[in-house]
């Protein structure tokens, strides 16, 4: 009983910080509303983003994402990540609940509202450079980050990783929600996810601004001090999941031989608890 309290507690907790205080209502009509839905149920997809190896994979993605010049200026300038942090995680957060798990009707409501939100977004990067956040372009960049870094969290964390079929499922059907939000030929299998990262290489560089937000998200994260030691594992292995091309350029430490034995482990073990928090007692 005191166990399942604990982890009831836990579980609540946790869910209330990457959720928001509209999470139960928004996890009941998108998980009770009957009608059809973009994956089923046993799809890689609903695999992979409903597993605790997220907290991980959204993390790194973030980190990935920001080596793009414009991609980075949109966000430094429009998101407001500094300023309300837990309020874009929650808003990122229930958009992928929504699109993943939600009916037909909800998932594209979802996209609508994004999109109406990226046309309205336009700006000129520090080099001189316009953007917009509905560039086909830039929205590619943005879902491939985020496919290889939440594919890699899961094969490295996951509970249940994926074997090389499922990984080319779970590349193809998380397409979908990019070609519905306005991105160019977004990749399909595994391959062309690994070719679409190298072929943006030669656009990618660490701004001042994309090193302020690394430095934003695994040294000064809005947490209180008792929560920092679980982040700082769960941060230090999304760091890890980067190829060293991209950590050079945010100045993100490497130590094998630490990195792969305690810092790994810490890794799997987090994400363990987490699993076990967040998964209702039987």
């Amino acid at each position: 009983m005191f166990v399942d309290t604990v982890r009831t507690r836990l579980g609540s907790a946790l869910f209330s910080r990457v959720a928001g205080p509209d999470g139960p209502a928004n996890r009941a009509r998108i998980h009770d509303t009957p009608g059809p839905r973009w994956f089923a149920p046993d799809s890689p997809v609903r695999t992979v983003h409903g597993d605790a190896s997220m907290f991980i994979g959204g993390i790194a993605a973030l980190l990935l994402q920001s080596l793009h010049p414009l991609a980075m200026a949109a966000v430094d300038a429009h998101s407001g990540y500094k300023g309300d942090p837990w309020g874009r995680l929650q808003r990122t957060s229930t958009f992928l609940a929504v699109t993943t798990f939600g009916v037909e009707e909800h998932a594209q409501d979802a996209v609508d509202r994004v999109r109406a939100v990226h046309g309205r977004i336009r700006g000129t990067a520090a080099d001189g450079r316009p953007y917009r956040a509905d560039d086909p372009h830039l929205l590619t960049w943005v879902h491939t980050a985020e496919a290889y870094c939440f594919l890699g969290a899961h094969q490295r964390f996951g509970a249940h990783p994926l074997d090389e079929e499922g990984c080319d499922r779970y590349v193809a059907e998380s397409a979908r929600v990019a070609r519905a939000l306005g991105a160019d030929d977004p990749p399909t299998d595994l391959s062309a996810l690994r070719r679409r990262v190298a072929a943006y290489r030669p656009e990618l560089r660490a701004t001042p601004a994309a090193r302020e937000a690394a430095r934003f998200l695994l040294v000064t994260p809005p947490l209180p001090w008792p929560a920092r030691p679980a982040y700082a594992v769960l941060a230090a292995n999304a760091a890890g999941l980067l190829p060293g091309w991209a950590r050079r350029p945010l100045l993100l430490p490497y130590v094998p031989v630490v990195e792969e034995t305690a810092v790994r482990l810490g890794g799997k073990g987090m994400t363990r608890a987490i699993r076990w928090a967040m998964t209702p007692p039987s």
